[in-house]
């Protein structure tokens, strides 16, 4: 639906008394007016971005029954009261917004259903902003898909998304009272629909290295940087697209950013990718007001770094920093398709020297910034659009193998049994508390995850004999990432010492943490504060491609709040209009400020 203009003003609300705050704010959050008189005490709110934050934080410190009470006061979706005509007329909007005023007798039934279902499991309505990610409304398909979804949630973890939801829906009834369309975080919104409809698979988002699709990818990230008005657009040897808007001085450095295209199996649109659609949206707008400035911008969509077809990862941006393995060229894929061949396919030079080329000269840019969805539940859980990264995690990843002795299960007494899996559950429970005791280390906390147990050969009345296991170890700093894997590897030789087994520990991968660059890190945190937000900093727990373009430049990151808790690497990855748009105008924000 389309922003109606209202005269409602921040002007206006800085100078209202508190009552008149909350009559102008009536309606934004249900039958609640007490939220708009807490953050009525947060005043002068510098932007809109600022107002939204003031008015969800008093929810965070508002009282366990307070925040019940507010999840009571909206309205079951298509329930007794919104058919009646009963409802608020923001509810009313809503509902009538994403066609609930007009199911079919089926969907009618399924939606009484699961409010009673849901009623019966939390005892309070179910609570959606169904107006969606862009407030045009969801699909009454979605809307019941979500809501059986989410009948399966935790009490806990269904609170605070309901919690979530009412944020959003607060955050759409202001963009109405204030006039607001997030236009740019539409066209973000827009161009990752219309790049996902780029897939290897039917009904779910795969694109991996050098594909079709990837290929299509490619060309149509090429055609909307031209349209975007970039002034180069290339692909280059390992098909990263590149883009570049000039400075007015052609002989200063340029402001290198992007991230990857590539995505995993069944994955999101937003992962890699809104860190392209950011910075050539910001182009786009620069271009058609005749925007220049001293410096140029260089953004690179990397056409991999998921490491999903071959078993390499950042091959995008290795070529960018000189650090690309010549090897790489003869590994193969699950059909003996050779990266080589697969690049000749692709009309690429397929050669070595072809991409070492294409190492950049540190002088000739100032710096390497990236944004990127967090991927993770800890902006959505402080009520933060953006967060500063402090630094990406290094990791140690191992393969491990716990050979004991099989035995059968009814004869063999407790006490004399050298039980492979029973040890590698005993390393498992140490991983998890070791790694949670540097959960307020100064830098950040450490995270470990057994992700693979594999009982060879196993059988319901055998004693495991062989139980075969990985390690992911990771840390902000990489002296706290050692000290845990030397703590874990410690008890994994006291594990099987006690147990009379043995072990096998082969390291798989090694990779350096990447703190920001101080300076840059203060950049991000200075164009976040333009924007009227508090700066909120937080280390990146997955790897990115900065991690490769900190060899070669400083580096620093910033993250974009993710839907649904923050799932990533999942089809339900999702970011908001707003919170789209904020990152471009940080992105602006820091460009603009060089």
């Amino acid at each position: 639906m389309a922003s109606t203009v209202h005269t409602l003003t921040l002007a206006q609300l800085n100078a209202a008394t508190p009552a008149d705050v909350v009559t102008l704010l009536e309606g934004v959050y249900e039958h609640s007016p007490w939220i708009a008189e807490g953050a009525a005490t947060a005043r002068p709110f510098k932007s809109l971005a600022h107002l939204k934050y003031a008015l969800a934080q008093v929810v965070r410190q508002a009282k366990p029954q307070q925040q019940i009470d507010l999840i009571r006061a909206h309205p079951e979706l298509a329930g007794k009261a919104a058919l009646a005509g009963h409802i608020t007329a923001e509810s009313t909007v809503e509902q009538n917004t994403s066609g609930l005023t007009h199911c079919t007798a089926a969907e009618l039934a399924q939606l009484q259903q699961l409010n009673r279902d849901y009623n019966a499991r939390f005892g309070w309505p179910f609570v959606l902003a169904v107006r969606g990610p862009r407030g045009t409304g969801l699909s009454r398909t979605l809307i019941i898909e979500t809501f059986t979804r989410r009948l399966q949630h935790a009490p806990h973890d269904e609170q605070a998304e309901c919690l979530r939801q009412i944020h959003r829906i607060a955050e759409i009834r202001l963009n109405d009272k204030f006039g607001i369309d997030p236009t740019l975080g539409n066209q973000i919104l827009d161009w990752a629909d219309a790049l996902a409809l780029h897939t290897e698979v039917s009904g779910g988002l795969t694109v991996t290295y050098l594909t079709p699709a990837h290929q299509a990818c490619a060309a149509q990230l090429a055609t909307w940087m031209k349209d975007c008005g970039f002034d180069e657009v290339t692909m280059d040897a390992v098909g990263n697209v590149v883009g570049v808007y000039h400075g007015t001085d052609r002989t200063a450095p340029r402001l290198l950013t992007g991230s990857h295209y590539d995505t995993v199996r069944n994955g999101g649109k937003y992962d890699g990718r809104l860190g392209i659609f950011a910075p050539m949206v910001c182009v786009r707008e620069w271009h058609h007001q005749g925007k220049r400035w001293k410096h140029g911008l260089e953004v690179v969509a990397f056409a991999e770094e998921e490491g999903q077809r071959y078993k390499a990862t950042f091959m995008g941006s290795s070529a960018l920093v000189g650090d690309y393995n010549p090897d790489w060229l003869d590994l193969a894929d699950a059909d003996g398709v050779t990266v080589r061949q697969a690049m000749q396919l692709a009309s690429l030079p397929a050669s070595a020297q072809a991409i070492l080329a294409l190492k950049r000269d540190p002088a000739h840019y100032v710096a390497f910034v990236e944004i990127h969805i967090e991927q993770g539940p800890v902006l959505n859980d402080m009520d933060m659009p953006l967060g500063v990264v402090t630094a990406i995690n290094g990791s140690l990843r191992y393969t491990g193998d716990i050979i004991g002795m099989a035995s059968h299960a009814g004869t063999t007494p407790m006490d004399r049994r050298k039980d492979a899996a029973a040890a590698a559950a005993k390393l498992l429970l140490f991983v998890e508390r070791r790694a949670g005791l540097d959960h307020d280390k100064p830098a950040g906390p450490s995270v470990g995850t057994v992700g693979v147990l594999n009982v060879a050969q196993g059988s319901i009345n055998v004693v495991p004999g062989r139980c075969q296991f990985t390690l992911d170890l990771r840390a902000p700093n990489d002296a706290q990432r050692d000290a845990l894997a030397q703590d874990v590897i410690a008890a994994l030789q006291s594990i099987c010492a006690r147990r009379g087994v043995q072990y096998h520990l082969e390291m798989t991968l090694a990779a350096a943490a990447a703190p920001s660059d101080p300076t840059w890190q203060a950049r991000w945190g200075n164009a976040v504060q333009a924007l009227g937000l508090p700066v909120f900093a937080l280390p990146s727990g997955a790897g990115h491609d900065a991690m490769k373009l900190s060899h070669l430049l400083p580096q620093a990151m910033l993250f974009v709040r993710g839907g649904h808790a923050g799932i990533s690497h999942n089809p339900l990855e999702v970011v908001t209009n707003d919170d789209a748009q904020l990152a471009a105008a940080a992105f602006t924000q820091l460009f603009t400020h060089l």
